[in-house]
């Protein structure tokens, strides 16, 4: 077994998550891919490192930490790429779950079967219906409905949308109506959804709080009171100083912007 092989066979979930994320590709050649990019990139600083040792005195020595950290760094980012994408995926089917879920729901209260609901589903707009899409594709190859619900569950990046396939599935194997099933579990995820944006909503006061503090109140005071102090000192002071203040409000502008774009919920109700 070769050192590739190896690697891969230590992460047994890796397979379930390539699936997950729609990358069509081996564990053994992501590995593969992982370790050498990784190895580029950690050549790539040290050789940038043995560039500037010179100019700068810095140790040779040095150049093998530099190596390993970036190795080391390179590859835990690279190698988990692959969870990134999943919560990215996650994310936009958890923005339309309960549209999909209703959508399921409304076709079969009409009457519909529950084949011909999941088929129109796979016809219907957002990003649900190409996982809709899968099931319909694995039933027309002739996979029974129940395996194909729970393979479809299986490998849901959004456990919102796993809960609703299980469910389903469920419901079939035991042999009880559908749509009771999954009514129960849309108004679950519904209050889940509802509570999701109170707790955004009491983050985001306290997130305001310290951006209007840090953002606003202290660097206006602040610079105002360091130029009239340094004024009564006769200091000079160039203009790069204060746009080396600008740029680093300009990072702490765009940390705090992520921050709220991190914490907000992907809801939809």
């Amino acid at each position: 077994m070769g050192l590739f092989e190896q690697i891969a066979s230590g992460h047994p979930e890796l397979k379930r998550k390539l699936l997950m994320a729609k990358m069509n590709v081996e564990p053994v050649e992501y590995v593969r891919k992982s370790v050498l990019g990784s190895f580029f990139i950690a050549f790539t600083i040290t050789f940038a490192y043995f560039l500037f040792s010179g100019a700068f005195g810095l140790p040779l020595g040095g150049a093998i930490i530099i190596f390993l950290l970036g190795y080391f760094i390179s590859y835990h980012v690279i190698f988990h790429l692959v969870d990134v994408r999943i919560r990215k995926i996650a994310k936009d089917i958890d923005h339309e779950v309960l549209f999909a879920g209703r959508f399921l729901l409304v076709k079969l209260n009409a009457g519909r079967p529950l084949i011909n609901a999941l088929t129109e589903a796979s016809k219907s707009y957002g990003v649900a219906n190409k996982y809709f899409r899968e099931i319909v594709h694995d039933i027309d190859l002739g996979t029974p409905l129940e395996e194909a619900l729970a393979k479809a569950s299986r490998y849901s990046p959004s456990e919102k949308f796993r809960r609703i396939l299980f469910q389903v599935s469920n419901a079939l194997k035991i042999g009880v109506d559908v749509t009771s099933f999954l009514e129960a579990i849309l108004d679950e995820i519904s209050e889940e959804q509802l509570s999701e944006i109170q707790r955004y909503g009491r983050k985001l006061n306290s997130l305001t709080m310290f951006y209007m503090l840090f953002s606003i109140v202290i660097p206006s005071l602040g610079i105002t009171m360091f130029v009239t102090v340094v004024s009564m000192f006769n200091a000079e002071f160039d203009l790069a100083f204060f746009f080396f203040l600008a740029f680093l409000l300009l990072i702490l502008e765009f940390l705090f912007i992520s921050i709220f774009k991190s914490i907000r919920p992907t809801v939809n109700i």
